[in-house]
């Protein structure tokens, strides 16, 4: 599914100090406009975090996580709309768990933030 987010100053610094992130790019605007940049950034643990959020959302509670890769490419920043997309590309199972293979890709309005792929084991049916 189609999924956004409003990316606010209070995401991007709570996603730093949560992660213990305090490289000042992603919390002084000063500091990362002198590096050269708009504004400051969204840090990678953050962005997996969201990543892991938006297919577990998709499977629910009984979903596991199991694997997951991911490419940053396009920083994120404060006032930026983040649009998650991803789609199933293989089902399959290994020993007793069913599991599937998604892609996914979010997008800022600068271009593609970050995809990659994540394996999820799913529940089978009367578990």
């Amino acid at each position: 599914p189609t999924v956004t987010k409003d990316i606010t100053c209070t995401t991007v610094i709570a996603g730093a100090i949560a992660s213990r992130d305090f490289t000042p790019v992603h919390h002084d605007r000063d500091f990362a406009q002198k590096a050269g940049l708009k504004d400051f950034f969204l840090n990678n643990a953050t962005i997996c975090g969201f990543v892991g959020k938006y297919l577990t959302d998709w499977t629910g509670p009984e979903g596991e996580l199991k694997e997951i890769s991911f490419r940053i490419a396009t920083p994120c920043f404060p006032g930026d709309t983040m649009t998650k997309t991803g789609k199933v590309v293989k089902k399959y199972t290994e020993g007793d768990q069913h599991l599937v293979d998604v892609e996914y890709e979010f997008a800022v309005p600068q271009g593609r933030n970050c995809g990659g792929t994540g394996t999820i084991a799913l529940p089978t049916r009367g578990h």
